[in-house]
Parts: structure tokens; C-alpha cells; sequence
């Protein structure tokens, strides 16, 4: 983990470049999967699970009796936890609700825009070595709420041919039944485009590895995407009244998903940032996933010392980070000056775990910058909007000049025609 000044930051940020040469990598095994898929349906995905999570399913399909078997499997204390996580999160969603709407600017005139729920979403939830529920809560919750008619699910098998009791478990609560056994860029393609088993669907949502994310950027025109999601990452602001140790424990929690994994944090007190720096050491030395977390750390691990609390959100929006915790004194009193985060914690006692699993907002957040642009998954990720328009014949001549002049002026003489004849009809 790195300390560093906001003049070193700032430097090493104009230096870093795309790898070229990794997309080329991921473009090379990916783009042959998506033909074989398009190209053998189901025998494809028959084939490529045995390749790629070895084992040779009889079918795709989740049946009934799985979905029994991993219900009776889990225990009593996840599904009231999980309960209790699909509450709070419908409860958030619910007030991302769009309804249509109509106007009458003016007599004789109505605008209006409605709102359609997409038919058919798939959801992507990784899986084989580790169990996701949470990601089909917060993928499968705002799509229930939208309206979407058809929702299903992709999750590779385990060796075993089952899929993660845990996800299954997840799935039931939330009201899905189309569960198929496949992962990894076969599984993009095939809700892409269909095969005889999976339907073709209208949007993927859903995180995954480089190889999904790179599938989905490949099949989005043929299909919607939410995003393409790169590796987790945390930006904490930290003063002089955060516990450094909560502070170390944030940022070891994001460092433990993947090496590629980015945890800073930024203080305009260098005491607390050596402080930070051996407490986190000293954390790490008990963690499960010390491996992984003390790579990431090397890697993409920083502390940033500003000069003051300003200038550390001038590094946050620079940053635009996925999760930002303000672990600073009046932390409501500074929301106004992130221009930049997908999902803001405000105070010591809101960890980006809270916000992963209960809280309510959703924990599919935009990653690498994109903040600056895009925005976390929703209920509006789910719908469509079409506008609404009608005009009286007493409107349309009275705006039929203006609409000839501008159909004239881009040389489209038949839609001035178009308006012309109505105007002469009197």
C-alpha cells in the first residue's frame, strides 16, 4: 500500500494507459465462443461447460426438484437474512417506479411519454467456486418491480452439475424459475442470440469476469447491456475522528475480491495515513484471502495525503470511484462537493458491506471511472419509453411554417411535403 502526495497521484494517473494487448487477448478467446454458440446452439453450450467448468450436463435447465433440494439444504438463518435484504431492497426500488404520463401544453395538443417494461432480461450471477445470492437480489428485485415478464438467470455449474444451493435459494425467494447451468462468454452469447433451450433475450444485466465483461461489449447493439463492470473498488475520506482501524478493515474488504482490486483512501492527515498503513499490515496478517487481498494492495493499494478535505474531493471526483465512504466529520455537510461515485456511505458506521447486501440501494455499481457517466442498476434499467404525441389540425397549421422551414433547410423536401399538404387542405 503506497503513500503518496496529491502531486504523485495526479502523475501517475496521467501515465497509466490502456492494455492493448489484454483486449486483444480477451477479443481472441472470446469472439470464437460467441460464433460457436450462434453457430451450434446447445451443443455448444454442452461443449464449452465441459471445457471450461468440467463437467457434461444432461441439460441446461434448473429442474423443479434442484430448486427443493437447495431450499431444504440452506439453513433458517440465510433465508431470514436474505428475507430481511429483499425487504429493504424492494422497499428502495420501489421508489425508482416510472409511471406514464400525459400533457396539454396547449389546446388542442398532447405530449407524453409512456413507460414499458422490457419482456425478457437475462441476469448473469457468477458462480462454480463462490455463491452470489446477493447479486440476484439486486439484479432480479428492480426487474420484478419494473414488470418484466420473463426473467432468467446464467450461472455456471459446479463440478457436481448443480448449481450454488445458496443462489438457488436466492432465486426462489425473489420468484425466478428459469435458472440455466452455464457461465462465462457462452452464457452471454447464448441470451444474446438464443439457442434451442435459452430464449434470446431484450438486455443482460448482471457482474461477471473480463471474459463476460468482454462478451457483453461484443453482443451490445444485438442486445441491451446495464455495463461493463471492471474490478471492485473502494475510495474512503478519512480524518483525524475516523477509527483507523474500521478505516483498514473497508479497505481490506474490496482488496479480498481479486488482485485487480482497488482500495484508497484519501486523508489530509499524514499521521493518520502511517497510522492506516501498519494497522492495515496488521490486518492482513489474519485474513483468508491474504493472498489475494496483499496483491491487490501492492497493485492498485494507495493512501493519498491532501492538503486539506477539499482537495481530497478534488481526488475523489478525479477517481469517480464504484463505492466512496466519507469516514469524516459531518460527512452530510461535504455530499455536495462528490461529483463522481456510484454509491456515497456517509459516517463511521456505513460500510460498503451494508450497502453490498442490506441497506436497499443496489450494489451494481458503475466501476473504472465510469461514475463520471453512468449511474447504479435500477428499476429504470428495466423499461423503455416511448413518447407520445398529438396535435389538432387548428395546431399543426399554425406550426406548419416552421416545420416546412427547418425540413427545407437539412434538404428533406418530403417531410415539407408531408407537412405542405396538410397545411393546404383547409
Amino acid at each position: 500500500m503506497k503513500i503518496m502526495s496529491t502531486e504523485q497521484f495526479k502523475s501517475e494517473t496521467k501515465e497509466s494507459t490502456t492494455d492493448l494487448l489484454n483486449e486483444k487477448e480477451l477479443d481472441d478467446a472470446v469472439l470464437p465462443i460467441i460464433q460457436q454458440v450462434k453457430n451450434d446452439g446447445d451443443a455448444a453450450l454442452f461443449d464449452l461447460t465441459e471445457k471450461f467448468d468440467h463437467v457434461r450436463l444432461d441439460q441446461l435447465l434448473v429442474r423443479p426438484e434442484e430448486f427443493k433440494e437447495a431450499m431444504e439444504g440452506v439453513d433458517e438463518a440465510f433465508l431470514t437474512s436474505i428475507r430481511q435484504a429483499k425487504e429493504n431492497i424492494a422497499a428502495f426500488h420501489q421508489l425508482q417506479k416510472e409511471e406514464t404520463w400525459i400533457s396539454q401544453p396547449k389546446q388542442g395538443i398532447t405530449l407524453g411519454q409512456k413507460v414499458t417494461p422490457m419482456d425478457r432480461v437475462g441476469i448473469y450471477v457468477p458462480g462454480g467456486k463462490a455463491a452470489y445470492p446477493s447479486t440476484v437480489l439486486m439484479n432480479v428485485i428492480p426487474a420484478k418491480i419494473a414488470g418484466v415478464d420473463h426473467i432468467a438467470i446464467t450461472t455456471p455449474p459446479g463440478k457436481d452439475g448443480k448449481v450454488n444451493p445458496y443462489v438457488l435459494a436466492a432465486a426462489f425467494e425473489t420468484g425466478v424459475d428459469t435458472i440455466y447451468k452455464v457461465g462465462g462468454a457462452q452464457a452471454i452469447a447464448a441470451l444474446a442470440y438464443g439457442t434451442e433451450t435459452i430464449d434470446k433475450v431484450d438486455k443482460i444485466v448482471g457482474p461477471g469476469n473480463a471474459f463476460v465483461a468482454r462478451a457483453k461489449k461484443w453482443v451490445f447493439g444485438d442486445v441491451a447491456i446495464d455495463m461493463i463492470a471492471g474490478p471492485s473498488e473502494i475510495c474512503v475520506v478519512a480524518d483525524e475522528t475516523a477509527p483507523v482501524d474500521y478505516v483498514a478493515a473497508d479497505l481490506l474488504s474490496q482488496a479480498e475480491h481479486d488482485e485487480s482490486a482497488r482500495s484508497i483512501c484519501v486523508t489530509p492527515d499524514a499521521n493518520f495515513a502511517h497510522k492506516l498503513e501498519q494497522e492495515i499490515t496488521k490486518q492482513l496478517e489474519k485474513l483468508e484471502r491474504q493472498a489475494i487481498a496483499k496483491q491487490s494492495l501492492e497493485q492498485n493499494g494507495k493512501i493519498i495525503v491532501t492538503d486539506d478535505l477539499e482537495e481530497a474531493f478534488e481526488i475523489v471526483n478525479i477517481i469517480a470511484p464504484e463505492h466512496l465512504q466519507l469516514m469524516i466529520e459531518s460527512p452530510a455537510e461535504y455530499v455536495d462537493l462528490v461529483k463522481h461515485a456510484g454509491a456515497i456511505f456517509l459516517g463511521h458506521h456505513s460500510p460498503e458491506p451494508l450497502g453490498d447486501y442490506f441497506a436497499g440501494p443496489n450494489h451494481t455499481l458503475p466501476t473504472s471511472g465510469t461514475a463520471r457517466f453512468a449511474s447504479p442498476l435500477g428499476v429504470y434499467d428495466f423499461i423503455k419509453r416511448s413518447s407520445i404525441i398529438r396535435y389538432s389540425k387548428e395546431q399543426l397549421q399554425q406550426s406548419a411554417d416552421s416545420i416546412i422551414n427547418i425540413a427545407h433547410v437539412e434538404g428533406l423536401t418530403a417531410h415539407a411535403k408531408s407537412i405542405q399538404l396538410r397545411k393546404d387542405d383547409q
